[in-house]
Parts: structure tokens; C-alpha cells; sequence
């Protein structure tokens, strides 16, 4: 039999390592992430599954990895769970016997699309989403996909089994499915199809791990809708009977309950920095609506005369739109919960009003419904319970999720799936089919190295079901008394009360993991959204620290907003990590993220990020130009930090063009200050204060009333948060902000007849995060202002708009180059794919990183301002600054790389002459001993990571000469930043010292007692 293994030996470590490289992970901390998955189980329910941590996880990124691992795990009889978007609740991927988690979602492209058989064979961690997209460019779409279809994967629905929108018309997934390639145990490799496909169908990955399915596709065509409301069930059971007895062609039918609906209305609204976006919300009846789905060729016009026969009534068109736009966010009424106890059944369609009306005679909670219709006259419905998983009261009121299983088998229905928590229900899930996937697993898996327990279950775990089910009655009549009032959430151990609400509420669905440029960037659970929600329900439970480690996580983020746009429930997330930001650094007192150190300090003393002098600040204006600026205009350009010091094009392309453009506005030369956002990333807000005072009332004196930017981050600042501050700090403030190209759309005619240098180059366009989905939705106007430059060939990238990729700065350039060099390649990719010669960006800080990125990877690409490249083709002369950009990223890349913990350490054993020097006479007296007395240097080890924090303030002062001139040996620094650095570094080091020593002293304290021993 298969070991239980919660943590891994040194040599199984080593050799996992040289298997997998970088694809492995043995952190405690990372490995804590993968303990569960949608489901939020009650305490009691946790206790009794025990310890579900795994020894490591490791990324699967093809078939033949699959094959070194499966013989890996039979060499040391090591558990294997296969795991992708984790998007059910079934304990399909608890390894509750700990081992390996092999994460497949690397395996995600499309193999081979044959348009003629309507087939299409994938790498089983596709997302259905991104499947759905892709085959709809080709002119086809998959038969039925899940209402999950944001996260859940085409490999992971045919592990578990299930319905989706289209199941009506195709049945369940694994009718949809051709056949599929899976990784035995045993390490074959064998292809399933036909009626072989049954031994592997909803088993949850106990018989080894899918690495590619083909599916069965069809032709695309937009799909219409029609949705109706009932004033009953019955009703609206006999409505969708009917419909199949007269064959309307029908695509998918999917249904609600008065309660669900109600919810819908009730959700709260998307907010965007705090203020609510407005949407078109149609309300909803109160009622029972089903909504049916077709292409919208179909003669469907029976349709409308069945629903009236039935005594329901066609809901406006609006409604039905509204409803199918919403198909896979239908868990938005979460944000109500916080909490949901799931109970999900399938049972005849003939029995779905018998079910509602015993469910709300039975069942004492509210109970909201959804419920999907499949072929072959059957129904799911997903029932959800609201309540609070930090209540007591949810341990006793979640067996009302077994009375509602119970329902459905009296009435001829039974679970919708099988896993971990209701193993005992394999039989009924599995029908006749489970004694030949018994057979099988015993074949191919005699160890049971495979996903043990998951369809087996475990002891306790299935006796105390068995006992809940006997006593159902009773565990009724209490989990019926057990619902709970409007949750409020209270400051929990300094988190703030509406953060504590959203990790609650937070549904682990995994929307926001895919496209998450610090998940894809670094590739582990903990990097993503999801996984800093759960980290911090964790926190609150006192089963993981808050340390700065995990701070680190928090201000890594680049601020993107691509969670935003993809969370289903539309949880705030991006502005509650900002939050965090001030409430780590600002009010714990953690360390921030090195450098804004440096940048901070040089911001207090020359206003700009870049160390440079302020009285550099507008030397980039051309002499013409300057000649026209006035002291006072209505109008004002504020150019930047970045722009101002190392990419002068974007400074220079913005003024040559609004001066063109006939635009008459002023200018604050060095009384501008970098906009601030540096140090609200940094959560350093108190310096963010000092910089929005200064730059307001700079503002003010020039008599502008609107602000012109070229960096949208800096119009993030200008347009959204400086208002927001400025009400807050009860300061004066009408000025309104817009981005050059905003400006301009109004005097193209007056631009386009200038332009006279044509380009005659394929240009791919990105949108940086602040100027669109993060920051003003500004699109159009950087597009037409490209387009009227002549010669160009426009392409947009695969992910374009409000979709558009994260370049990977600032703040993950700043943190991780590498990692942000990886992210940079993605969007280099996709430039690539489009076969352009220049990728064009509005964002200096983009174009910084693109720069970056394509010199790390040997990425060919010209990378160019828009406001440049459209000043060039008015026939101004204007110099590339991708050198300017490279050089001066050298100098903090190599400030970075000194910052790590065993490069400082480096250094500091480079000062411990001056260091010891520098100590007190006591303290010298003691390092001698360590050479002569025995057994000193054991009692030195301990004593020194706790001394050095007490040590340090007052060696700095004593050992900063020569500390600067070890940086300054190993970072290549321009005059400016040299002269300054006697101003810059002290204070910076004595900010980062308390925070960086106690990583640092455990690795320098050897260096240091084998140097008293030496010398």
C-alpha cells in the first residue's frame, strides 16, 4: 500500500529537484495552499479529515513528466493528486495522505483542431474559457461547457463528470468527449475512447493523470436567449416538459428560484476606487425563471406558446440578455452570504417541483437554487445555504446540505458526484459502472498511489456521514435553528473589518489565478488572489503567520486590476491589497520592498524616483517649446519622473504634439514632483501625503484647471486618487485630469495633415493596466491617434483592451526582475505572434519593462512611445531612449540584486574589520574570546541574530563611509546618484536594517565568528 508522506527526505527532494527544476516546491508555508479547495468544510469536518497537507507540489507541464513522476511515486510508494483549477467541492484533490500535488494546468494548448470532423484535442489543463475563445476564432464552439468556465479545466471535468450550458442538447461532459490520453500508475501511457472512457469518467484522478482530451465541437454561432418567469414550479416544470416533447431545438435550459433571484437583485455593485460602477442591472421577478438558450438560427417560435400553456410569462429581452452575459458569475450572490452551505443533486425532471416544495416544507434555512437541465430528462440543482463559516452554528447547520441529498433520493435522484466527502455515494454516482472502475484501479494501481481516499473515503470521515444520515431527523431539526443574522466583520488582529469580510466571502472559484501576472509570473497558489484570500482566513484562524514573507506577497502585486475584471463576485481585491500595503508597511512596521527605500528618500529630498536633481527635472524641454510655455494656463502637462529623466521621448513626443495641435498650457518645470504612486505601492503613505500636498498646490499657483499627463499612472494619481486624498485631508482641489491622447481626439483634423514621415512598420499595441482596465477605460483615443500615423499597420494583441496583459512593473520589476522579465515575454510574445516590428505603448514605466524584458530574453522588438513615434512622423527629430531606459534600469537592477539577503550579507562580511572596530570595547572583549575560550563560538550562534538588531543602529553611522563604497563597487551609478548617496543610503538602512536582519544575521554569524577565529 501507498505511505502516508507529509514530508519528503533530503534525497527525494534532491532527486524531484533534478526532475522537475524550478517546477518544484517544498516550502511549508507554499505547500499549506494546497490543502483544499472550493469547499469551506465546517471545523468539526476539518478535524475529522485530518492533515491534507502535501510533502510538495510540482508543476506537470507534459506527458513525459507525467511519466518520470508516476515512477518517481512507485519507486517510494509516495501519493500522487492530480490537481487544475480546483473549482469543485467534492475533495477531489484533498491529499489527505499528504504526497505529491501534481499541478497539470501547464498542459494547456490546443494540439489539433480538425474543422472537418468537428474535433479539437487539447492538453488537459486548458481552461474552458480560453478554449471557448480560441475555437470561436476558428468558427467553432464546444458542445457544453461549466458554469465555471472561468477556471475549470477540460481535463478536470472529465475527472469529475458534469453538466454545463449545453447539456440540455449534448448530455453530460463526458458525452461531449471523444476520447482522452492518461498517465497510468504504473507509468503507461494508454488512450481511452468509447466505452473504455467509463473506467476513467468522473473517478476524480485515482487512476492516473489526463494529459490531453479531444472533444467533439460544433459550428459556431452566437447564441440567443429566451427567459421566462413562473409563479411556481410546477409551472415551470411543465414548461420545460413540454418543451422536450415538442423537440424545440433548444441548446441549454438553466432555472432559478424566487429566493436566488432576489439575492441577484440585493448583490452589491462593482465598485472602482472605491466609487460604484454603474451597470445595466435589469431586476428580476421574484419568481421561478428559466431561461432557454439556443443559436439564434433556430426556429424556436413554439418556444414562447409552451411557456404560456405552462402559465409562465416571457421576461423582456433585456432580462434574457442580461442573464446569459451572467451565466458563469452566478455566484456574485455570495458577496450576501458570507459563507454557502452547497448541496448539489440530480434528480428527474419530473420531480423538480416536488423537490422545491419538500425542500421549503423541510428545510428551515433559506435555500437559494440554481439548476441546470440535461439530456435525457434529468436535472441539477445546485443548492446553497447562506451562512458563516466563523459561526459555531455552521457545523450544526451544515447536515441540511445530507436532508436536501436525502430529498432527491426519495424522489428518485441522488448526489451529483462522488470524492472525499461522499465517498459512500460512489455507487449511486457511478451505477453499474464502479465495479469495473474498482477492477481497473486494482489493476493499474495496486498500491493505491494514486488520489487515495478520494473515492474511498475516509473511516471516520464515513462513519460520521453514516451516523448524520441515520440521525437526519434530528441533525434536521437542529441545523434548522442554526441559521445566522447579517454577518458584520469587526477588525480582526489589524486587518480591517471590510478586508476580513472579503476573505470570507471570497468563493476560491479561482477566476482571477489565470491571468494573474503574479501567479503566471511565479507560478504557485500563494502568489494569486485566491490564494492571499484564503492565506488570510488562515491568518485569522491562527494556523498561518503574518510575516514578511507573506507581506512580501501583498506588495508584489502590480496593481493591474486583472482580478478585478474577472472576479465573479466583483470583491474589491485590488484596492484591499492597498490597503494592506499602508496597514504592513505604515502601521506594522514591515519592511517594504528594498529599493523604495532609495526611492523614498530621494523623493523627500529631489521629488523624483530616479536619484536624480531636482534642477535636472525640465532640461528635456526643447528650447522652441519652452520659449511658448506660459506661467499660468488653464491647461498643464505634467510630465513625470520617468519621462523627465530617462525616456525624454515620451515627454518630448507629448509636447511637440499639443503644441501642433495649436493646445496652449503650462508647465511646472522642477517644481513638479513625481506623482506619488511609487509610494502608495510601497504603502510609505505618509510620504505619499507630503509629495500630493506639494504637487496640488504647485498645481494651483500655475491657475490649471486641467491636468495633461503622458503616464497614465500619473493620471491615475491626477484624475482618481488625488480627489479622493484631497477630500480626505479636507484640502481644495477642482482640476480635472486627461491623458495627450484624450486631448488630441478633439484636433486630429488639425494633426493628420501634418503627419508626413510614414512609418511603414507592423505596429501590435498595448494597453497599459492604468489607462485602461486599472485606471480611466481609456481605449479608443490611443488606438486613433496610432492609426493617423501613415505607414502603419495596426494589430491588436490576443489580449487586448480591458483583457490586456500586465507588462509586469513597477512593482514586480522592482521586487523580482526575473520574474517580471518573465511576465514582460508573455506580452512580448504576443506582439511576436502578430509579426509587428514595434510594439507601441503610452506608459513610460511599460515601455521601461518591455525594454527589460526583450533584452533578457532576446526578444527582437522595437519597443516605442506612441506620443514619439507620432511626433517622428510630424518630422520631428526625436532620439530613441531604449539605451537611456537600459542603463538606467542597470543601476537599480544591480541595487536590487545587492539587496537580497545573501548578497547583503556578502557585503557585510566585506565590513566586519569596520564593524567590529565600530563595537563597543565589551562587545570586542567577547568576539576574542571566541577564538581562545572553547566553546564560545556555539554559545556566539544563538546570541548574535538577537544582538545584531540591538547593535546596529549605533554601528551604521560608524561603518556608512565605507559601506558606500562597497555599493558603489557593485552598482554601476551615474555621477548624480554617486553625490547623492551619502544623503540617500543612511536613511534608507536605517528603515530596512530592522526588517532586513533578522534574514540576514543567521547567514552572516558563521562568516562572522570564522573571521574572529582567522584574525
Amino acid at each position: 500500500m501507498t505511505n502516508t508522506v507529509y514530508e519528503l527526505k533530503d534525497e527525494q527532494k534532491q532527486e524531484l529537484s533534478s526532475m522537475f527544476g524550478k517546477g518544484v516546491n517544498f516550502s511549508e508555508k507554499e505547500r499549506h495552499y494546497y490543502t483544499h479547495d472550493v469547499g469551506a468544510l465546517p471545523g468539526l469536518v476539518k478535524k475529522v479529515v485530518g492533515n491534507t497537507k502535501p510533502a510538495a507540489i510540482v508543476k506537470v507541464v507534459n506527458e513525459d513528466k507525467a511519466v518520470e513522476l508516476m515512477n518517481f511515486a512507485r519507486k517510494y510508494g509516495i501519493p500522487v493528486v492530480p490537481r487544475a483549477g480546483a473549482s469543485s467541492g467534492y475533495g477531489g484533490i484533498i491529499p489527505t495522505r499528504g504526497g505529491i500535488v501534481a499541478d497539470v494546468t501547464p498542459m494547456r494548448k490546443i494540439i489539433d483542431v480538425d474543422k472537418e470532423n468537428h474535433l479539437v484535442t487539447v492538453g488537459a489543463g486548458i481552461v474552458w474559457y480560453d478554449l471557448e475563445t480560441k475555437l470561436n476564432e476558428e468558427g467553432l464552439a464546444v458542445q457544453a461547457v461549466p458554469s465555471s468556465a472561468l477556471s475549470a479545466t477540460v481535463g478536470g471535468w472529465l475527472a469529475q463528470n458534469g453538466v454545463g450550458y449545453g447539456s440540455y442538447e449534448y448530455g453530460w461532459s463526458q458525452d461531449t468527449m471523444e476520447s482522452a490520453r492518461v498517465v497510468l500508475p504504473n507509468g503507461e501511457v494508454r488512450d481511452f475512447s468509447g466505452e473504455e472512457l467509463n473506467k476513467i469518467i468522473g473517478t476524480m484522478g485515482t487512476t492516473g493523470i489526463i494529459t490531453q482530451v479531444t472533444l467533439r465541437v460544433r459550428d459556431y454561432e452566437k447564441t440567443a436567449a429566451i427567459s421566462a418567469e413562473f409563479p411556481d414550479s410546477s409551472s415551470m416544470k411543465e414548461a420545460i416538459r413540454k418543451t422536450g416533447e415538442k423537440n424545440i431545438p433548444i441548446w441549454a435550459i438553466s432555472f432559478i428560484n424566487p429566493q436566488w433571484a432576489g439575492m441577484k437583485n440585493r448583490a452589491p455593485y462593482k465598485t472602482h476606487y472605491g466609487e460604484t460602477v454603474e451597470e445595466d442591472r435589469p431586476e428580476l421577478p421574484e419568481s421561478y425563471i428559466c431561461n432557454f438558450a439556443y443559436p439564434e438560427s433556430r426556429d424556436v417560435s413554439g418556444l414562447k406558446e409552451v411557456i404560456e400553456e405552462a402559465g409562465g410569462k416571457v421576461l423582456p429581452e433585456e432580462i434574457a440578455e442580461h442573464e446569459t452575459e451572467e451565466w458563469f458569475r452566478s455566484m456574485k450572490v455570495k458577496r450576501l452570504g458570507p459563507s454557502f452551505i452547497p448541496a448539489e443533486v440530480v434528480v428527474p425532471v419530473d420531480k423538480i417541483d416536488t423537490m422545491f416544495k419538500e425542500i421549503g416544507d423541510r428545510v428551515g434555512l433559506p435555500v437559494l437554487v440554481e439548476g441546470m437541465v440535461t439530456k435525457g430528462d434529468e436535472a441539477v440543482m445546485l443548492c446553497f445555504m447562506p451562512h458563516s463559516e466563523k459561526s459555531f452554528k455552521y457545523n450544526l447547520a451544515f447536515p441540511l446540505a445530507l436532508s436536501i441529498v436525502k430529498i432527491a433520493e426519495e424522489n428518485g435522484g441522488r448526489i451529483y458526484s462522488s470524492g472525499l466527502y461522499f465517498s459512500k455515494q460512489a455507487e449511486n454516482v457511478f451505477g453499474k459502472r464502479l465495479p469495473a472502475i474498482q477492477e481497473f484501479k486494482k489493476q493499474i494501481d495496486p498500491d493505491d498511489i494514486m488520489n487515495p481516499e478520494t473515492l474511498t473515503g475516509k473511516p471516520m470521515l464515513r462513519t460520521g456521514l453514516s451516523f448524520a444520515k441515520t440521525f437526519e431527523p434530528m441533525a434536521r431539526a437542529v441545523g434548522n435553528m442554526s441559521g445566522v443574522d447579517k454577518q458584520e466583520f469587526s477588525e480582526t488582529k489589524g486587518i480591517p473589518g471590510d478586508i476580513v469580510s472579503h476573505a470570507y466571502t471570497c468563493a476560491q472559484c479561482g477566476y482571477c489565478v489565470n491571468e494573474c501576472d503574479q501567479y503566471y509570473g511565479r507560478g504557485w497558489e500563494s502568489q494569486s488572489p485566491r490564494g492571499k484570500w484564503f492565506f488570510l482566513k488562515e491568518y485569522f484562524a491562527g494556523r498561518m503567520d503574518l510575516d514578511q514573507e507573506q507581506a512580501d506577497t501583498f506588495l508584489a502585486c502590480t496593481t493591474c486590476e486583472m482580478c478585478d475584471y474577472y472576479c465573479q463576485l466583483d470583491l474589491p481585491i485590488e484596492r484591499s491589497w492597498m490597503t494592506l500595503r499602508e496597514n504592513l508597511v505604515q502601521k506594522r512596521g514591515m519592511m517594504t520592498i528594498p529599493p523604495f527605500e532609495i526611492m523614498a528618500q530621494s523623493l523627500d529630498n529631489q521629488r523624483n524616483i530616479w536619484a536624480s536633481y531636482r534642477t535636472d527635472r525640465d532640461k528635456w524641454m526643447p528650447d522652441d517649446i519652452r520659449a511658448k510655455i506660459k506661467d499660468k494656463a488653464d491647461i498643464a502637462y505634467f510630465a513625470g519622473c520617468t519621462a523627465s529623466f530617462v525616456e525624454k521621448d515620451v515627454a518630448v513626443g507629448t509636447v511637440r504634439l499639443l503644441d501642433d495641435a495649436g493646445i496652449d498650457f503650462t508647465y511646472l518645470g522642477d517644481k513638479e514632483a513625481c506623482c506619488g504612486i511609487p509610494m502608495l505601492v510601497a504603502g510609505k503613505w505618509d510620504v505619499f501625503e507630503r509629495i500630493l500636498k506639494m504637487n496640488i498646490a504647485n498645481m494651483q499657483k500655475a491657475g490649471a484647471k486641467t491636468v495633461v499627463t503622458s503616464c497614465p499612472a500619473c493620471l491615475l494619481m491626477w484624475r482618481t486618487i488625488y480627489p479622493q486624498w484631497a477630500e480626505k485631508l479636507g484640502m481644495d482641489f477642482d482640476i480635472e485630469a486627461k491623458h495627450y491622447s484624450e486631448v488630441l481626439m478633439d484636433k486630429l483634423d488639425v494633426l493628420k495633415p501634418k503627419f508626413k514621415v510614414p512609418l511603414n512598420k507592423t505596429v501590435a499595441w498595448h494597453d497599459s493596466c492604468h489607462i485602461g482596465r486599472a485606471g480611466a477605460g481609456i481605449y479608443d483615443a490611443p488606438r486613433e491617434l496610432l492609426k493617423a500615423i501613415p505607414g502603419i499597420k495596426f494589430k491588436e494583441m490576443e489580449h487586448n483592451r480591458e483583457k490586456a496583459l500586465c507588462c509586469g512593473s513597477v512593482v514586480t520589476l522592482i521586487d523580482e526582475p526575473d520574474v517580471a522579465s518573465k511576465i514582460g515575454n508573455v506580452r512580448l510574445k504576443e506582439a511576436e505572434d502578430q509579426d509587428a516590428d514595434i510594439m507601441a505603448a503610452l506608459c513610460p514605466c511599460c515601455v521601461v519593462q518591455f525594454r527589460v524584458a526583450a533584452q533578457e530574453n532576446n526578444v527582437n522588438m522595437e519597443i516605442q512611445d506612441l506620443g514619439a513615434l507620432a511626433a517622428r512622423s510630424l518630422g520631428y527629430d526625436i532620439p530613441d531612449s531604449t539605451n537611456d531606459a537600459l542603463v538606467a534600469w542597470a543601476t537599480f537592477d544591480k541595487m536590487i540584486e545587492l539587496m537580497e539577503p545573501e548578497n547583503m550579507t556578502e557585503m557585510m562580511v566585506e565590513l566586519l574589520p569596520d564593524m567590529i572596530d565600530a563595537m563597543p570595547s565589551y562587545m570586542q572583549t567577547m568576539m576574542k574570546t571566541v577564538k581562545y575560550v572553547p566553546g564560545m563560538d556555539a554559545l556566539m550562534k544563538p546570541m548574535m541574530p538577537r544582538m545584531m538588531p540591538l547593535l546596529m543602529p549605533s554601528l551604521m553611522p560608524k561603518v556608512m563611509p565605507k559601506m558606500l563604497v562597497a555599493v558603489e563597487k557593485r552598482v554601476p551609478m551615474p555621477d548624480h546618484m554617486k553625490e547623492q548617496m551619502p544623503d540617500l543610503m543612511p536613511s534608507a538602512m536605517e528603515n530596512l536594517m530592522p526588517n532586513m536582519l533578522p534574514q540576514i544575521a543567521p547567514l552572516l554569524t558563521p562568516k562572522m565568528i570564522e573571521y574572529i577565529k582567522a584574525n
